[in-house]
């Protein structure tokens, strides 16, 4: 039997063959530490600007960048078990290779360096790097917070980054936290406050939330991770405001995470409720950060032509995006427009735009179409789902006759498509609308918000 293939006889060959791929064997798991390990003292660009690791703490790193690595990927599958685990396995190479490259960055630790140990196992590496996360999974009040904080109270520490993740405050331990945090402005960079309101009911959950966003102003933040902070349908939009407050007090922030899935440097806010208020929010405070953003990934959140100009000028700033998606919402023709404005210029990395399920009839699509369509390595254009009708999709035709693999598939248009809040007076004739957006374009310009 050739390996790596089932070898099925006539009884199997009808029945469905279920693979659980996780969790993942033993064997599995010591043959990626011992990868990882050859990755880490391998030479390269890493280690000729911060060093090469010796073999046995590239050892020791690799077991505990496993470690960590299983432990958000087990409880990733706990809370969304997703049949054969595909999902937790990617989460779990993908934090392996997140914190490997940490690793790498960081350097060989020197020999004298101790470890700042509590009853909870905190852990302090170079005593710059404060970890409560491998501690037991349980809520905290402000007694035990008092106590799992207490090094960072100690005067002339120089802790940089925090992790508070696994850990469920309550509002009087937020407290504590704040007055903590609000001393260390001036030296925190990364911060990890995942999973760290779990269990809470959504009103507490949410003015946790408000707590820490004011305990971190002032922050100048390279690295934040707010993944795993579920606050309800009703809480959502409050939640990624305050969020957004971080966020946009954050202007060297390169690596913003909101969900089980964050890869640096990508922002995925998809299908959150953010609805215009908090999307404006959240574009408002991304603008000013994460410089090298390349994929923004905002679909699904009921946003509607109110909040495009924000998001427009968001993107407009985003000069590295590879990947924009902005389906499943509301954007409209006036939407779109802006959208593709904001892409004109610049943003020579593009390859994906998902404006798919916007209600776009043919001017947007015409604009979105001639935004992308000279551009030198950009692949996909989507805009299927939408009310573009039959003349738009012969002249979308037209415009992408060169590259008709750039235009993704229009199967699912509807060209006699209505929208179902439309106001009577707008209707009329296609031709009609066309010619009233052609002349509102002519004078389009993307606002900077200040």
């Amino acid at each position: 039997m050739v390996p790596g293939y089932f070898d099925m006889d006539s009884s199997t060959v009808n029945r469905t063959l279920s693979i659980k791929l996780w969790p993942p064997s033993q064997s599995t798991r010591l043959m990626l530490v011992e990868r990882m390990t050859k990755n880490l003292i391998a030479p390269s660009i890493f280690s000729r600007k911060y060093g090469l690791l010796n073999k046995e703490e590239a050892e020791e790193d690799a077991k505990q960048i496993e470690s960590m690595a299983f432990a958000t990927a087990n409880q990733h599958f706990e809370k969304e078990p997703d049949g054969d685990g595909s999902s937790a396995v990617q989460l779990y190479a993908k934090e392996s290779s997140k914190l490997m490259l940490e690793v790498l960055k960081r350097g060989p630790r020197t020999k004298d360096i101790g470890e700042v140990m509590t009853s909870e196992k905190v852990k302090a590496s170079h005593e710059t790097i404060f970890d409560i996360s491998g501690g037991r999974r349980a809520f905290i009040d402000a007694e035990e917070a008092e106590e799992l904080l207490k090094p960072l109270r100690k005067p002339g520490n120089k802790y940089t980054k925090i992790c508070f993740s696994n850990r469920s405050f309550g509002l009087n331990a937020a407290r504590v936290a704040e007055s903590i945090l609000s001393s260390l402005k001036d030296q925190l960079t990364e911060v990890d406050l995942s999973d760290f309101i779990a269990g809470r009911s959504e009103a507490e959950a949410l003015e946790v939330m408000n707590i820490f966003s004011v305990a971190l102003e002032g922050c100048e933040l390279r690295y934040l991770n707010l993944s795993n902070n579920a606050l309800g349908e009703k809480g959502e939009m409050k939640g990624q405001v305050a969020i957004s407050e971080i966020v946009k007090k954050s202007p060297v922030l390169e690596d913003f995470r909101c969900s089980s899935t964050r890869i640096s440097p990508e922002v995925y806010l998809s299908y959150l409720n953010l609805e215009d208020e908090g999307s404006t929010a959240l574009a408002n405070a991304l603008k000013n950060s994460a410089p090298s953003l390349e994929v923004l990934d905002m679909a699904g959140n009921d946003i509607t032509k109110g909040a495009a100009p924000a998001l427009a000028a968001c993107i407009a700033a985003k000069q590295f995006l590879t990947k924009l998606n902005l389906a499943e919402n509301e954007l409209k023709d006036d939407g779109a427009i802006l959208i593709a404005k904001a892409l004109e210029e610049g943003h020579g990395q593009l390859t994906e735009v998902d404006l798919s399920t916007n209600a776009i009839r043919r001017a947007g699509a015409r604009v979105l179409a001639q935004a992308v369509v000279c551009r030198p390595g950009f692949k996909s254009l989507n805009i299927n789902s939408n009310f573009i009708s039959d003349e738009g999709i012969d002249e979308l035709k037209d415009i992408f006759k060169n590259s008709l693999g750039v235009l993704g598939p229009l199967d699912e248009n509807d060209p006699d498509g209505e929208d179902q809040d439309e106001d009577a007076e707008e209707e009329g004739s296609d031709n009609e609308k066309e010619l009233e957006l052609e002349s509102k374009l002519k004078d389009l310009k993307i606002k900077q918000e200040e």
